[in-house]
């Protein structure tokens, strides 16, 4: 019988420990975004886009879990060491990552669920109001020159010879 009490207390404390742990709702959101974009394809494999903001709430909710949904596709945000500061990235290839401006839609859990609700019954999500929006401006991957500097060594190479030949030639002429 001691044992069991042991167990509902343990138990209790457990249920009020997780309730602390929940995320909270935020209200009235003021944020700071900052965000990357790769402009390079030359030296990676694709393109990479980080976003980064800082958020307040008018609540002082400071343990909001955020989700990000980017054309359809969404992905879990990642909450920084410091307190309100959040970070989301994605990658695709660089054919597919387009030049433009991405929006970048944020959800707290309940309107996640509602989100995640409507896509698996096939419903119109675009009813559902994220908590906040951030626009991601990608002027697309620079994909190097159009032709090689190997190539365009080796035609310097060929075209100083054919003048020196020809100038050659003229000369024994």
């Amino acid at each position: 019988m001691a044992g069991r009490g042991l167990g509902l207390s343990w138990l209790a404390s457990a249920l009020l420990f997780l309730s602390r742990v929940r995320a909270e709702t935020c209200t009235e959101p003021t944020i700071s975004p900052s965000y990357y974009t790769t402009s390079d394809a030359v030296i990676s494999s694709e393109t990479v886009f980080v976003v980064e903001i800082s958020l307040t709430c008018k609540n002082g909710a400071q343990n909001v879990a955020l989700y990000a949904d980017v054309n359809g596709k969404q992905f879990p945000v990642t909450r920084g060491q410091d307190v309100g500061r959040y970070q989301v990235s994605w990658s695709m290839e660089h054919k597919l990552a387009r030049s433009g401006t991405y929006e970048v839609k944020f959800f707290d859990e309940e309107s996640y669920s509602i989100l995640r609700k409507a896509q698996r019954n096939n419903e119109d999500v675009s009813e559902i109001k994220p908590l906040f929006t951030v626009n991601v401006d990608h002027r697309g991957a620079w994909s190097g020159p159009w032709v090689s500097t190997e190539v365009l060594a080796a035609f310097i190479g060929l075209l100083v010879y054919y003048m020196a030949f020809s100038a050659k030639s003229n000369i024994q002429a």
